[in-house]
């Protein structure tokens, strides 16, 4: 096997410097267009956002080291790509229908301490997934929450319920997000798949809500958040 033409095959002294040049034009030319995107283009990206960000860096790959490949070419299919952005930027904002049908819309995962199960299947996360994120914004169980939002750029947004208006609710931590092994008397207790809360007489009883006995009833919470 012949290491150096894997490494360097039929490469110059004069192309390497070429490619050189290249690539800090085109690295310049991506910085340049993602700043003129707007500071959006820096945060979470949306769907949109993210195929301006792919197409930028395929349209740059190839000019940085394609010796036949004139940058001309490059340039000129860049700013028709800024160009689009501008256009759909501006139609987003004109146009309501096209924002929805660009972007799509916030998905509803959770309302008045319950699991918006519709919304959460249409979303494709697991529990554990929005668990996740309600954990690292100090959330302990469904109770506290008023409001749980996955927002168009993967974010997930929440709206909690006062302290004083705090109810029972699922818990969303490892160890309290278990299924009961005895029934207490006088203590709520949550459905596992939807997050409904209930004084049930045992522990085999389906959900009132959701109709499910496959996952199972764990001990509700009422805590308040802390801040």
């Amino acid at each position: 096997m012949d290491w150096m033409s894997i490494f360097i095959y039929d490469t110059t002294w004069s192309f390497a410097a070429e490619i050189v040049i290249r690539t800090s034009i085109m690295f310049g030319l991506i910085v340049l267009l993602l700043r003129c995107t707007g500071k959006r283009g820096i945060r979470q990206l949306t769907i949109f956002e993210l195929t301006i960000i792919l197409s930028l860096g395929s349209i740059a790959g190839d000019p940085m080291f394609t010796e036949d490949l004139p940058l001309i070419q490059a340039v000129l299919i860049m700013s028709i790509v800024l160009l689009l952005y501008r256009l759909c930027t501006w139609f987003t904002s004109k146009h309501k229908v096209f924002e929805l049908l660009l972007e799509g819309k916030p998905t509803y995962i959770v309302e008045n301490g319950l699991l918006v199960l519709e919304d959460v299947e249409k979303g494709r996360m697991s529990h554990d997934e929005f668990f996740t994120e309600m954990r690292k914004q100090g959330v302990r169980h469904l109770g506290q929450v008023h409001i749980g939002l996955l927002e168009t750029d993967g974010e997930f947004s929440i709206l909690l319920f006062p302290h004083e208006q705090t109810r029972y609710g699922l818990p969303i931590f490892p160890k309290e997000f278990q299924a009961a092994k005895e029934l207490e008397e006088d203590q709520p207790y949550a459905c596992m798949h939807c997050g409904y809360v209930e004084h049930i007489l045992c522990l085999s009883d389906a959900c009132s809500r959701c109709h499910d006995r496959s996952i199972g009833w764990t001990k509700a919470l009422n805590t308040p958040i802390v801040n």
